[in-house]
């Protein structure tokens, strides 16, 4: 044979052996028995230990009362007060136990315990891979980890990472709250759970679903993705992104976010809120929105920033910057809104302007006053530089009444009887039944009473000192048809719901809409944690 040939055989040889030498198991020890034998009759090619038995293998011992010792086989069936203990990670205890050294690989069962630093399982049967550093069960198993026990039909333990998995119905109960899920990871360490799948957080003071969420059972916060809701007696808190701090009872919600009030039957909506249930407060930012329902209608309040504070009875709702609110009959504008459940008065604050039907209503300092009886409108109180302006009908002109006050009433929730006092002015197009122009009546007096149906002035009463007359339209000049203050803003009236919104907002809504959709449509997105535990559980790289 050619020598260069012969050694290249050689060395391939060497190699392989080597190879082969590496890859073979390690035998197992036995390191103390009282007693050895062998008995081809009852347990053939084995070895009998009885008594103290220890038995070591690559970094574990296994300890017993007797064991039947498979030489060949480089197995171990171990019964009796059995223990495998590995490093100073995990102790395996159980009734019976058996060990194959060959593939590095465990089975107890019989009272079986695993014990870690952290925690303890106990259930019938546990399996432990030792090259995958792998525990698991698929007996009904208990855990417990401090303040919570873990109960489940099978479950697997990694060890490295110090984490069980559930993929059938698990629960934590915890002094506090009770967790149950279908698909779970939990950290024995730091105490994260991962819920997956449809899940509930069930305690005295709420309940909480998610199909996607975090709760970290020590710090006892939480963070829920995907159909996921906060339920409290008398609330309902939803959104895409929930965080919730349980120690101070606060909770935020981004991205379509959604509050019921199910006592005060209202609605707050809006794309990002704070919520602060031992104070009973709630802020709501972000295209925010009240809806509270009242005598079969809808009133719709709409500002940069919504503050909801105070218990039942006693609630103040403030909305400020640019508000708008609408109702069916009725619908306004000002700068902000307080409103008061206590006293049922509602605060129109700086610039703020009312438009009941086709009237136009304006003044320095505006108030509607509610009954706590009927849950009614009740009454309209307009202070200083009042003004009230509708379009004429069929003509150009505009029908004005001007004083110093107003005061209205309502009647089955629509404004129905007004006094306007102090230095009042009129000008009103004044029309018979076939809406034929009579005239057009200018005066001056002490009080104006209009009595309004259907949205519309029906009626026009004067007292004292009234100085004016009735024109026809030609005899009185342009110029004469208007009141000093005249201010027409019809094209800032708020028809509908989605009026309250300025275009700023309409934007902001459409592209968080958008990148919900997007968000959605992803697979396999890491679960977005706030910073408190970003990272937390992440296996850290070996260097």
């Amino acid at each position: 044979m050619n020598k260069s040939l012969f050694f290249i055989c050689c060395s391939l040889l060497i190699l392989c052996s080597k190879s082969i030498w590496a890859q073979s198991p390690k035998k197992i020890i036995i390191e103390h028995s009282d007693y050895a034998d062998v008995n081809q009759i009852e347990i053939p090619d084995a070895f009998l230990l009885t008594g103290n038995v220890i038995v070591n293998h690559d970094g574990i011992v296994l300890t017993c009362n007797k064991a039947y010792y498979f030489q060949k086989e480089n197995y171990i069936k171990a019964f009796g007060n059995v223990q495998l203990v590995q490093g100073d990670t995990l102790y395996l205890n159980s009734r019976y136990a058996e060990y194959n050294g060959n593939l590095k690989q465990a089975f107890a069962t019989g009272d079986a315990v695993m014990s870690s630093p952290d925690a303890t399982l106990a259930t019938d049967t546990i399996n432990f891979n030792r090259n995958t550093q792998e525990v698991y069960y698929n007996t009904k198993g208990v855990i417990n980890n401090k303040e919570n026990t873990l109960t489940s039909k099978s479950g697997k333990y990694y060890v490295e990472q110090k984490k069980f998995q559930f993929l059938t119905a698990v629960t934590i109960t915890n002094p506090t709250y009770v967790i149950k899920s279908n698909h779970l990871d939990y950290f024995s360490n730091s105490g994260h759970s991962y819920l997956f799948g449809p899940s509930t957080i069930t305690s005295k003071k709420n309940f909480i679903y998610t199909e996607k969420g975090f709760y970290d059972t020590k710090k006892n916060l939480g963070h829920f993705l995907r159909k996921s809701y906060i339920k409290y007696e008398d609330r309902l808190i939803e959104g895409d992104s929930l965080y919730y701090d349980r120690g101070r009872e606060f909770a935020s919600a981004t991205r379509n976010v959604k509050i019921t009030d199910s006592i005060n039957r209202g609605i707050v909506k809006g794309h990002y809120a704070e919520l602060y249930k031992k104070v009973d407060s709630m802020y709501v930012t972000k295209r925010a929105v009240a809806i509270n329902f009242v005598q079969n209608d809808s009133v719709y309040i709409h500002g940069k920033k919504l503050m909801v504070t105070g218990k039942e009875g006693n609630r103040i709702i403030r909305a400020f910057n640019n508000v708008r609110f609408f109702k069916t009959d009725m619908s306004g504008k000002c700068d902000s809104i307080h409103s008061s459940s206590k006293t049922a008065l509602t605060k129109l604050i700086g610039n703020p302007i009312l438009w009941n039907g086709e009237n136009q209503i304006t003044g320095d300092i505006m108030h509607l006053i509610g009954n706590n009886t009927t849950q009614q409108l009740d009454s309209l109180k307009v202070l200083n530089n009042t003004f009230l302006v509708s379009k004429d009908t069929l003509g150009t002109g505009y029908n004005q009444v001007k004083g110093l006050n107003l005061y209205g009433k309502f009647k089955e929730g629509k404004l129905h009887d007004v006094d306007v006092v102090k230095n009042t002015e009129v000008v009103y197009y004044m029309r018979n039944d076939a809406q034929e122009l009579i005239g057009i009546n200018k005066n001056v007096s002490s009080k104006i009473n209009l009595i309004i149906e259907n949205n519309a002035v029906e009626t026009i009463t004067f007292f004292n000192q009234v100085d004016g007359d009735i024109f026809p339209e030609e005899e009185l000049p342009e110029n004469g048809r208007k009141l000093k203050g005249l201010l027409w803003r019809g094209d800032e009236r708020i028809k509908s719901k989605d009026d309250i919104f300025p275009p700023e907002e309409n934007e902001l809504n459409a592209k968080l809409i958008k990148e919900g959709k997007a968000e959605d449509a992803k697979e396999n997105v890491p679960m977005k944690i706030r910073k408190e535990t970003l990272n937390y559980d992440k296996k850290k790289k070996k260097k």
